[in-house]
């Protein structure tokens, strides 16, 4: 792990950050070393400053974000308030999160070419540099694609290639997993992880998935908290210090199974990694755990609310998007709706709400055949919830937004009042009834989307990636609100990449790949299944991998037994609240 002699390539002293239109510094007394050939995981909640310490090291601050810098942050020995970003660029490359913000060029080739193309590299050596880079990242059969034509793994692997062209010596990934489904996911860590041991780079990750990035090794992580390092320790000795949990910051799930065991996480124990951990010293304790559990009833099928038969969708005569689909879902059910980008999942949402039309088969709500429905009459028993809330979004004020379901539908003024209060309050956001939009974060937009939605009262709510790109504070709260809705009676749909949500709060998933449903039973089941993981890009619980570690005979029961403590300590704690 880097080299003994330590070089410091990173050199943050007493660093402290303002943004000029911000009342407080951002980022408070950073003092920081960062080791030639070192890898390192930055992690923190939303707001906490790790994406503003990512900008200090690519230069866009003080280059593009403007503000008041104190102390001092040498980058490979130079102070950088006396370098141009220019300068900055040669040295830190960054591959950003939104991968379609970084394309240039109209194919693979000319956009990996861009940078060698500014420093005048001449035609041969630049497609010699070009090839060989693209190589690396396994895109060099797919020079001439167009970046508009790849997949979302794809594209990060053509703006990593566009960074390492330069030859650059630290490398800066801002959460390269965001919009990667799991098995894409572990893929790009993969990938990090060869380019930092071939070629001896130093590499920065900042990202929400700890779990995820802790698949492969890293020398050290830092945790930052309110614009300060809250902890800087390898994950050995993090996961035994329990300070990730306080600060809002997912642990990974294997590590809170030894916690509820009454497992003493110790460095020795090298829970760092699943690869690393000791399983002598866990086996009998975890086992007996296991064996003290209690089965939890099962409750009574109710009816069933939403059916699917034999669904048939395409686009165009060449493209089949769904093919085949049944399913059921009861009244009252949390259900996901999980599978691999493009994999149809969208689709099928947007056949349930009719914004298109199915070639084949049937919907029914109840008993009745939705086909002659329109999206009206739909809308008033099945709410859809988009992804992005500023597409969905439309006024300018937070009231009006959430009355236009019944404005249009032409319900008297004085009736949408109580209506639009209730839907306010049940969504955490009458404080804000007289505030425009603009002013809100982004998970509190996605919540007047849903109060906009809930006013019309349906009856089923369909909603795409509720948690993606929130931190496990807000994830948190966006979840435990939706399940109280669904303890009032409201039956919901999630689409989801998110394998955590899935095994937490939806007892039900539905698994779609390439069109076609291969999975629908519970979610526990499907996540110890390594045959439906494989086909649909998902990935298998470390729960289950650590019961297979540790000899546990039925790991899926195992994984069960887990889900039910935690719902069981959650429905305590909120009580005890």
């Amino acid at each position: 792990m880097g080299d003994q002699n330590k070089t410091p390539v990173i050199e943050f002293k007493d660093f402290q950050f303002q943004y000029f239109s911000q009342a407080e510094p951002t980022l408070h007394d950073i003092n920081l070393t960062i080791h030639k050939g070192e890898k390192i995981l930055l992690v923190g909640p939303s707001g906490s400053g790790k994406s503003t310490l990512g900008h200090c090291l690519n230069g866009l601050i003080p280059f593009s974000y403007k503000g008041e810098i104190k102390g001092s942050l040498k980058i490979m020995g130079h102070e950088t308030k006396d370098l141009d970003i220019f300068q900055i660029s040669k040295m830190v490359g960054t591959v950003l999160q939104d991968s379609d913000g970084q394309f240039v060029g109209l194919t693979v080739g000319e956009d990996v070419a861009f940078a060698l193309e500014n420093d005048c590299v001449d035609l041969n050596t630049m497609k010699k540099t070009v090839q060989a880079v693209t190589d690396i990242v396994d895109m060099g059969q797919l020079l001439k694609s167009s970046p508009f034509e790849l997949s979302g793994g794809q594209k990060q692997r053509v703006s990593f290639a566009g960074v390492m062209v330069d030859n650059v010596d630290i490398l800066l990934f801002d959460e390269p997993l965001a919009n990667l489904d799991p098995a894409t996911g572990k893929t790009a860590i993969d990938l990090i992880d060869r380019v930092w041991r071939d070629q001896e780079k130093t590499v920065i990750i900042i990202e929400h998935r700890l779990e995820d990035v802790l698949y492969r090794d890293v020398d050290r992580i830092i945790v930052v908290s309110d614009g300060r390092i809250a902890a800087d320790m390898t994950p050995d000795e993090l996961m035994a210090a329990d300070i990730l949990p306080g600060l809002g910051i997912r642990e990974p799930l294997y590590v809170t199974a030894l916690k509820y065991a009454g497992i003493q996480v110790t460095p020795e124990l090298h829970a760092g990694r699943l690869e690393t951990l000791d399983t002598e010293q866990i086996r009998e304790p975890l086992l007996a755990w296991n064996r003290a559990q209690k089965k939890q009833k099962k409750t009574e099928d109710r009816p069933v609310l939403l059916k699917a038969d034999g669904i048939h969708f395409q686009y165009t005569k060449k493209r089949k998007i769904l093919q085949d689909i049944s399913f059921s879902i009861r009244e009252g059910e949390m259900v996901s709706i999980v599978g691999t980008n493009g994999a149809g999942k969208s689709t099928l949402a947007k056949l349930i709400c009719g914004f298109v039309k199915e070639d084949q088969g049937h919907l029914f709500y109840g008993q009745e055949d939705m086909s002659g429905w329109t999206i009206k009459e739909r809308s008033e028993k099945i709410g859809y919830v988009m992804q992005n809330p500023n597409q969905m979004i439309c006024k300018p004020m937070i009231y009006d937004e959430v009355a236009l379901g019944l404005r249009i539908r032409g319900v008297p003024e004085e009736e949408i009042e109580p209506k639009v209060e209730k839907a306010l309050k049940i969504c955490g956001l009458s404080p804000f009834k007289k505030w425009p939009v603009s002013a809100l974060s982004f998970g509190q937009k996605k919540r007047v989307t849903i109060a906009s939605v809930l006013v019309l009262e349906p009856r089923i709510l369909i909603l795409d990636e509720p948690t993606a790109g929130q931190d496990y504070h807000h994830y948190t709260e966006i979840m435990e609100f939706l399940k109280s809705l669904n303890s009032q009676g409201v039956t919901i749909l999630m689409i989801t990449h998110d394998m955590h949500l899935m095994l937490e709060y939806t007892p039900h998933a539905i698994v779609i790949s390439g069109g076609q449903k291969i999975g629908d039973s519970d979610s526990v089941e499907i996540l110890t299944s390594e045959d439906i993981a494989a086909q649909a890009n998902l990935k298998i619980t470390s729960l289950y991998e650590l019961a297979l570690k540790t000899g546990i005979e039925d790991p899926s029961s195992f994984v069960q037994n887990f889900i039910d403590y935690e719902r069981g300590t959650r429905r305590n704690e909120s009580e005890a609240v």
